[in-house]
């Protein structure tokens, strides 16, 4: 059995309004903050995530969230329900980023998908 769209996007709604931070990470999560990257001038911090309404089984990011970031490669992009500690939801591959000094990375579109 599934779903229709209009049950996924029931979901995706509730999901999107507890995820309200997104983090990066060096490597897998595995079901926490493993990993996530600190440090840096200025430093590291997770950033608010918006998302539009949930159409057709996905909901969208509806902004674009720019970390500071230290030296080092970044993998994974963390949902989190707030800016620290909070409840992790999941996580998704980025394209990977090698940052030999300090920068900027910024998550230019992003969504969330229930298929099946």
């Amino acid at each position: 059995m599934g779903l229709a769209d209009t049950g996924k996007n029931v979901g995706l709604n509730a999901i999107a309004a507890a995820i309200t931070h997104l983090s990066l990470h060096t490597d897998a999560i595995g079901g926490g903050s493993a990993n996530e990257a600190t440090g840096g001038s200025p430093a590291y911090a997770r950033k608010a995530a918006t998302w539009g309404a949930a159409a057709t089984g996905t909901v969208s990011l509806t902004n674009q969230p720019v970390f500071d970031v230290p030296v080092g490669t970044y993998r994974r992009v963390g949902f989190y329900s707030a800016i620290t500690g909070g409840t992790y939801y999941g996580d998704g591959d980025i394209t990977d980023e090698v940052f030999a000094a300090q920068g900027t990375y910024t998550i230019t579109s992003g969504s969330i998908s229930i298929t099946g």
